[in-house]
């Protein structure tokens, strides 16, 4: 059995059995990428169906010696864990070599986040003499009032915006759908947008449904998105490391904070477990002091 072939198969699964997305994607291949080098190296020519634990510790142990942080050893360890699933299931290999594969332990590391004076300011701080300048503010606004991934913001669509019912329609990670409340500021804001730059844009074909654009009537990706916020945290002189995740994380602290249901928001954010959005509880301590005061029987 062959690497690129084992490879390629994986992909194909990744792609039409899990639905992942193509970034999802290519960060799976380039784990297998890592180990693939690693055994050419070490262990020259090892086939993926000899590949043994032994191995794999080897690589691990590899990663550790590189210096490479434990929150990414663990990524890479899962992508293989994967890889290797895939083929089991495929019937390549006779057994999964990494079952007892172990993982770092990682903290759970609380995301920054800004207040809500701070989202304002650097909302505020979009120059909107500039063409795109209007763009950016919609962006910005609707990154925020609707708690959206980049990939998310960037692939929205203008039929799915239901202005008149108040929400709108994303299509998340592994292409599930969910409808999000968008805020009046937020429609406001994209209708100018809508009704002027976007206007004046010669719009590729495959991109006259995308919402948001740049210059040559394409849609945005996703590293633009983080150097619009990056160039505006510095104009406004902020101290704090944000990209587009931290107005989603401030939005999610924010609700939790005003007292939202945590279910409520776990299914605007679309997270699968409503472990992962347990992690906003932990980032107002006021207000979880607050709760306990209010509705524990000793208080």
């Amino acid at each position: 059995m062959k690497w690129e072939d084992s490879k390629k198969g994986f992909e194909n699964f990744l792609r039409l059995e899990k639905s992942l997305s193509q970034n999802s994607i290519a960060a799976y291949v380039n784990d297998i990428n890592k180990l693939m080098v690693f055994l050419d190296g070490s262990f020259k020519k090892l086939a993926p169906e000899k590949v043994k634990l032994n191995h794999l510790r080897s690589f691990v142990e590899h990663l550790n010696d590189r210096g490479v942080s434990p929150r990414t050893q663990a990524r890479t360890i899962s992508g293989i864990k994967s890889f290797f699933k895939y083929l089991l299931i495929e019937g390549k290999i006779q057994g999964d070599p990494t079952t007892l594969l172990e993982s770092p332990k990682i903290g759970r590391k609380l995301p920054d986040v800004l207040t809500m004076e701070e989202i304002d300011t650097i909302i505020d701080a979009v120059d909107l003499e500039k063409p795109e300048g209007q763009r950016n503010k919609a962006m910005l606004e609707t990154l925020y009032s609707c708690g959206l991934r980049v990939s998310e913001l960037v692939n929205l669509k203008v039929t799915n915006l239901f202005f008149e019912q108040g929400f709108i329609k994303v299509e998340g990670k592994s292409e599930k759908e969910r409808l999000v409340p968008v805020s009046e500021k937020a429609v406001v804001e994209i209708n100018k947008y809508l009704g002027g730059y976007r206007k004046t844009l010669r719009i590729s074909p495959e991109s006259e449904n995308v919402l948001f654009l740049n210059r040559r009537g394409k849609k945005l990706s996703r590293v633009m998105i983080f150097t619009i916020i990056k160039n505006l945290a510095q104009k406004v002189g902020m101290d704090k490391k944000i990209s587009p995740h931290t107005f989603r994380h401030s939005f999610a602290t924010h609700l939790i904070s005003g007292g939202a249901d945590l279910r409520a928001v776990q299914e605007m954010l679309g997270h699968e477990s409503i472990l992962t959005t347990e992690i906003y509880t932990h980032l107002d301590r006021d207000y979880l002091k607050s709760t306990i005061s209010q509705f524990h029987p000793r208080s």
